[in-house]
This record gives structure tokens, sequence and C-alpha cells, in this order.
């Protein structure tokens, strides 16, 4: 990769920051930093090198999302979902098809997918539902085989990207045995309606509106060609479920510190000790959590799915949704109330970060998780609710 990578994400991030005011004041969708993501070939990131692609790593991709949100939040937050799906796709491995009994087809379909991506296509995540969150055992989407293919019918809502992305990863549960829910790419066109929802706390420019599904898709666009593999992919890759988001908000968190020194700067308020200790202590709490998302990144590339890394995995996430909450609110304080105006960047930053603790898994449910696990139970199963 990826030195181009990275450099690529440092070059646009200026670029994002410049134009993420108005589209957070507009909630509209940030199409030109998408047009530069393209340009620059980071759709292919994930995408395996034999494909066209630029065959990252996990660890790889968290230090671009990261570089990516310190421009704009919301423009990282949906190349993340991109970066998931395009993730976990180029990760199935020959041994792990075999495992799960994926076809040959499937894999070839599943190529033509990633090398779309290579060349520039881009997909979204269309997962939540109302009053089923990200749960897929909750889901009321549901599907059926017909002599076309299989036909979807449902509605998603938080589907960041909606009505901009090529495709959508839809998941859904099977007609015939509501225990078996399968995920498909749908392509975008007929058949997909979006229903303008969104205009939120913060990330306001990802569109993340809801999108109605009453469609039929080709047979190889069941992932995996395979039905029930959902669930089964969700515990053997939880990082691109969980953590990939912890990157976006470390680098949410470091722009803020990155505005809030400019703003004290310019205010000539950087000589005031409390101010500077604000800052300090936003420094370590972000400079720590960015260690954390490392280490489970790190974790995932040696030994994606172990006991431990998933460990690391949930720690990332709460750490880092945590963590950006804090610092944003914190430097806001420093800045003091001038920042709070619409317009100035930290007052947007502030929202921004404060939806980290709220993405699925939210914050109170990777404390959960953890905490099961450090009693010595199954955090994937014991507990109330089910995480899935």
């Amino acid at each position: 990769m990826t030195v181009h990578a990275l450099e690529a994400a440092r070059r646009l991030a200026p670029r994002f920051a410049a134009r993420a005011a108005e589209h957070d004041r507009d909630g509209s969708f940030p199409v030109d930093d998408f047009r530069d993501l393209r340009e620059a070939g980071l759709f292919g990131l994930l995408v395996p090198r034999a494909l066209g692609g630029m065959g990252a790593t996990f660890a790889e991709y968290t230090a671009v999302a990261t570089e990516l949100a310190r421009g704009n939040g919301a423009t990282a937050l949906v190349f993340n979902m991109h970066a998931s799906v395009t993730g976990a796709l180029g990760a199935v491995t020959e041994e792990l098809a075999e495992a799960l009994g994926v076809p040959d087809e499937a894999l070839a379909a599943r190529d033509r997918l990633l090398t779309a991506a290579a060349e520039g296509s881009w997909y979204a995540v269309a997962m939540s539902e109302r009053g089923a969150g990200a749960r897929l055992s909750q889901l009321s989407t549901v599907y059926e085989a017909t002599d076309e293919g299989w036909h979807l019918k449902g509605s998603k809502t938080f589907c960041s990207g909606a009505g901009h992305a090529d495709g959508y990863l839809v998941a859904a549960r099977s007609v015939a045995d509501q225990s078996v829910v399968s995920q498909f790419l749908v392509p975008a066109g007929d058949g997909l309606t979006v229903e303008p929802t969104w205009d939120a706390l913060g990330m306001r420019a990802t569109s993340s509106h809801d999108l109605h599904l009453d469609v039929t898709v080709p047979t190889d666009r069941l992932l995996g060609g395979v039905e029930g593999l959902a669930l089964v992919v969700a515990q053997l890759m939880p990082h691109w479920l969980v953590a990939s988001y912890a990157a976006v908000y470390v680098g949410v968190a470091r722009a803020a510190i990155d505005a809030a020194a400019e703003h004290l700067n310019e205010r000539r308020l950087a000589g005031l000790p409390a101010v500077r200790a604000r800052l300090g202590r936003a420094d370590a709490a972000t400079a720590a959590a960015q260690l954390v998302v490392a280490e489970a990144a790190r974790r995932v590339d040696e030994a994606p799915g172990d006991a431990e890394t998933n460990r690391w995995v949930w720690r990332a996430k709460l750490l880092a949704g945590t963590t950006a909450a804090e610092v944003a609110a914190s430097v806001l304080e420093a800045a003091g109330t001038s920042a709070t105006r619409r317009g100035h960047p930290l007052e947007r930053l502030y929202r921004d970060a404060r939806c980290g603790s709220l993405h699925p898994a939210t914050s109170d449910v990777c404390a959960d998780w953890l905490g099961i696990a450090a009693l010595g139970g199954d955090p994937d199963r014991d507990g109330s609710a089910p995480r899935w």
C-alpha cells in the first residue's frame, strides 16, 4: 500500500476540512470528497493486489481512516462502511471459504465486486432497522428465492451514503426459515427508494437516510453463495462491525485538538495554564486511544477472530468513542463560548465526536461485553440481549 494511500489521505484531509462546514450546515453529502477518494484509488484500499487494489491490512486501513477523519469525520465514516464491505470480502481466504462451504462461483462473484471497487465503485451498508438496531438476529427485512434470483423486501435506517453509493450490503432474514440471516450486495437502481430522514446532532453529512427495498437481485448477489453466513461472519470478523469505527473517532478527537490549538493561539489564550493542561490531557488521552486501536488492528492482522484479538477489538471501540466525546467537550470548554457558534470547527467537531459512543456497538454494549469476558463468561452469548 500503502505509503501511497497514507500520503493520499493526508493530502485529501485539508480539502475535506475546507468543505466540512458547508456540508454539516446543509446536511448535504460530500460528493466532491468521494470524487477525490475515487481519483486517489482509495476505494480499492482493501482490495487484494491481484484484483487491482492496494491490498492494505486492517492496520493500514486504520491509519488511513484516522487521517481522513482529521479532515471530515462524516466522510471518513461513510468511507468506513465501504471499507468494511471490501475488507470483509477480501479477507475470505481459500481455507475460510472451504470451511464455510463457499462455492467457486460465489468466489468469482466476490472477485467481480472487489474488482469493481478497485475501479472506482463504492458500497454502503444497509443493516440497521428501526426497533432492531444492528442486531442481525432481530431484522424484519426478508428475502426469498425466485426464478430470477433473490427477492428482498423491507426497510433500513441509518444507511450512510444512501442515494449515492453504487451498491448496498443488505442483511435480511429468510422467509423460509427466520433463523437464517444472509447478506446481499444490492446494486443501486430500481427497487430501492431513499427516504430523506437524516437530520441529526452530528455526522450530518453522512446522508444516513432510510432505504426501502422491494427488489430482485441476481443469484450471484448472495454473498458467499450460501445462505445463513451473516451471523457466522459477524462472529469471525467482529473488527469490521465493531472496531472499524474506532479509527474514525480517533481522527475526530485529533482534529478537535488541532482546531482548539489554532483557536487558542489566535485568541492569545495559550498562556493560561488551565487551558494548556486541558490540551495536554486531551493529547495524552487521544494518543492512548490511538495506541489501543493500533494494537487491536495489529492483532486482527496476525490472529483474526482469536479470543484475545476480539477483546482488543471491543476495547478499541469503547475507548475511541468515549475518548472522542470527552476530548471534544474538554477542548471546547478551553476555547470558550465563541467556539460554540454555529460554523466554528470546534462546535461541529463536538457534535461529531459525541456520535462515537452511539454507533454500534455502543459504549455501554462494549463495556458489558468486556465485563462478561473479564468474569469468564462468553460475551457473545451471555447477557440479556443478543449481540448480533
